[in-house]
This record gives structure tokens, sequence and C-alpha cells, in this order.
């Protein structure tokens, strides 16, 4: 690879949470949070719950009100546990509840499945109807916007039209599933899905999943050969390369369906053969749960060559701008995975829990802000999201910042509080 290799900068960690307790009416427990501090009512109560879910597992949320609030709005990721939600003050002195949730699966793409996770989604808004909001907002943040959508397509519809296996197999239990309804939907920085990110970004130049540093020199991102320029000048791809190249992007997805469907195919199997025949070997393959390894996520084109679907983004990935660190590194999305959440979560030809599958069924409001220098969610991206849902009541808005609203410029104001002011106005607007 013809990479620039020079050390890669290290981003700070992020802010530790405090204990489960409930908080006084002050801003004292949140010190370290990325908020603005100043927004937050004197009156503040913050509370945690850990509540349990129908198929038995537990989620936590953080609910933060002063009392009294009609609206509450709606915090979630599948990844990621959103306790410092940025857009909480911003609601908040707007007059609405914030519900920040985790879900089960925080930090752990062994155990993501999106039709699981429903059940925690499902869970929080049983638990905010119980505590007598009339008006229930879902704000999508990311890769929570996705899971949102998802999390609609299957409340609308009738118990025994929801999904029953996932895409592993297993059966979803959703029929039996109540899930609430919420009444509109706010998406900040949303990308089209997890597993069409990563379609998105894998290196098709890597033709042997068993070693990370097999290449396909024709396909390689990262060569000059093929159009590459070290960052920060943005490279420049050939309309012909770009079309191959992601013609071997679905390819080599579809190549791990199918090694992922053949581990659990050979489990499966011995399930059955332990039913006439039992024996040892056949009884550790029934017990085996596989665990693989995704190697080189992070080459998207339109990260290394801004041409491509122009932005304000900087050349460089959500990683930075050495895919030396982040395409062979131990950074990025889906680097270890199970058949079940590769095939659930994050499979851009599997995964049900996309845009493209699930903005037809939204039929409530819609806000939609995109970021200008976003470096994972594209203006075609945005804009075919946008067109894809079926809403009449839809808006769109672009706001300058990098994907988590931070700002472009150094003295600019963040994309944080713009984005906060919008989505706030916008819940006044149709409260």
């Amino acid at each position: 690879h013809d990479i620039d290799r020079r050390p890669h900068r290290r981003r700070p960690a992020p802010a530790a949470v405090g204990p489960r307790t409930m908080k006084p009416a002050t801003t004292a427990g949140l010190r370290g949070a990325a908020w603005d501090v100043a927004l937050l009512p004197p009156d503040l109560k913050t509370s945690a719950h850990t509540l349990r879910t129908a198929d038995g597992a537990a989620t936590t949320g953080l609910l933060f009100c002063r009392g009294g609030e009609r609206t509450v709005a709606c915090f979630m990721h599948p990844r990621e546990m959103l306790a410092t939600a940025y857009m909480t003050p911003h609601l908040m002195a707007g007059g609405v509840a914030v519900w920040n949730q985790g879900a089960r699966s925080v930090g752990n793409d062994l155990r993501l499945e999106h039709e699981f996770a429903l059940f925690d989604v499902a869970a929080g808004l049983q638990f905010l109807q119980a505590q007598g909001y009339e008006r229930i907002v879902l704000v999508g943040l990311s890769g929570g916007a996705a899971l949102y959508a998802f999390y609609n397509q299957q409340a609308v519809a009738a118990p025994e039209r929801r999904i029953a296996r996932t895409p592993a197999g297993r059966a979803t239990g959703l029929a039996e599933l109540s899930m609430p309804v919420a009444d509109g939907f706010v998406f900040v920085s949303p990308h089209p899905g997890q597993g069409v990110l990563l379609m998105h970004a894998l290196d098709p130049s890597l033709d042997d999943e068993s070693d990370p540093f097999a290449c396909d020199p024709a396909l390689d991102p990262f060569s000059a050969a093929n159009g590459y320029r070290r960052p920060p000048a943005s490279s420049r791809y050939a309309p012909e390369f770009v079309a191959r190249y992601r013609q071997a992007q679905r390819a080599r997805v579809a190549r791990i369906d199918a090694h992922a469907h053949a581990c659990i195919a050979e489990r499966q199997a011995a399930r059955q053969r332990m039913k006439t025949q039992p024996d040892r070997a056949s009884a550790l393959k029934a017990a085996h749960q596989s665990i693989f390894q995704v190697w080189r996520t992070d080459a998207d084109l339109r990260c290394w060559d801004t041409s491509l679907d122009p932005s304000d983004r900087r050349v460089g990935s959500l990683w930075g701008a050495d895919p030396a660190t982040s395409n062979l590194g131990s950074v990025g999305f889906g680097r270890v995975c199970t058949p079940e959440s590769w095939l659930s979560t994050w499979s851009g030809l599997s995964s049900n829990a996309s845009f493209e599958r699930c903005a037809g069924e939204i039929e409530q409001p819609v806000l939609l802000v995109e970021y200008t220098g976003d470096n994972a969610v594209f203006p075609q991206d945005a804009q075919a999201i946008h067109d894809g849902i079926r809403s009449s009541d839809k808006q769109r808005h672009r706001v300058p910042g990098n994907h988590h609203g931070l700002p472009l410029e150094e003295g600019a104001e963040s994309g944080q509080n713009l984005a906060g002011r919008l989505v706030a106005a916008w819940l006044r607007e149709h409260g």
C-alpha cells in the first residue's frame, strides 16, 4: 500500500459516566460531558433507570426533566451509550424532557443483532408512556437514526407482518412485542444504516479474508497508480475505478455473508445430529459460537477523494487521515463479529436496519439535520434518506460541522449548538 505511515494522533478518551444514582438539581453530575451547562435549567432532575425488556435483557437509561413536560425526546444508539447526548441541554431549554438510553449491546459488536435491539427501544418507550408523557419523539444521531427507522417499520406493522426471523434464522418474537409508536422523528447526521455504511467503507482489494495484507493491486484504493494521494491532498479516482471498486465492495460483502451462513449451517447440522446420533464431536460443534474478524474497513473512496459527492469535508475518515492506522489497525467498524451480528448489523446486503428498507414506513413528522463537513454521511446519502421518507411533513437542514457537529474552522460556532437550536425550535413547532 502506498500510504502515509506517519504516527496517528490519538483521540482523547471519552468522559466517564457517574454512578447510577439520583442527582441533585444541579449540573454537578455533568462535569466532563460535552455540554453547554449554561443551558441546563437550575431545577434539573436526573434519574437513572434499568429496565427489563420483554425478552429478559436489561437496558439502562437516564431521564432528564424538570417536571411537567408533555414531550420527551429519546436518544439511543445500537452500539454506544448516549448518556451525554450533546443536544440534551438545548432540548431541555426548549421545555422538553430527554431520555438517553443504552442498548443491551453497548460496545459489543459480537452480540449486536438489530432485531433484538428493538426490544430495548420498546422497553424505553413503554417506560416513558408509564411516566405520563403525551408525546414521544425519537432523535436518531448517526447510527441511532437507522435503528429508530427500523423500530418504526416494525412498530407500525401488524404483529403478524413483523419480521419473524433474523437474517441468521433466529426467531425474533417481534409479533408478541408491545411496540409503542412514536409521534415524530429527528435524524441528525444519519447514515443509511450500519451495514450500508460498512459496505461503502470496505476495502475490496482484500482478496483473502484470512490474510489482512492480501491485496489485489487493481483495486487498491491507497495506491498512487489508482489515484491515491497522501493527505491533506485529495485523491483523484477515475470513474471507471470507482465503478469497479463499488461492485467489488458488494462482492466482498456477499462473500462474507456466505461465510456467515456456512458457519450457521455447520452448527445447525451438528445440532440435528445430536438429536439422532449424539457424539462428542457433534456436541462441541453444536455449542460452538463462531467469531471472525473483518479486516480493512476504512476505505470509502469519498473520504480520500473529496471531489466524489463534494461537501465541506476534509480529506480523511471518522478515524483520521492516516489509513495505515485506520484501515489496517485495530480501530474501525465491524472488526470482530459473530455470523449473527454480521448478518443483522454489518452486512449491507442482509441487514434489515437500513433507511432503504424502512424509510417508506415513516409517516410521522420528520426533521433531518445534515452536517456539511461530514466524513460518514455524504450529501447524496442524506438526499436519498430524505427522498425515501414517506411523510408529507418533513424538513431537511444543512448545518456547518463534522459528523459529530464540531466546528469546521477555528473560532466558528459549534454545529452542535446550531443543530440543537434547530431541533428545539422544530419540537416547539410540532408540540
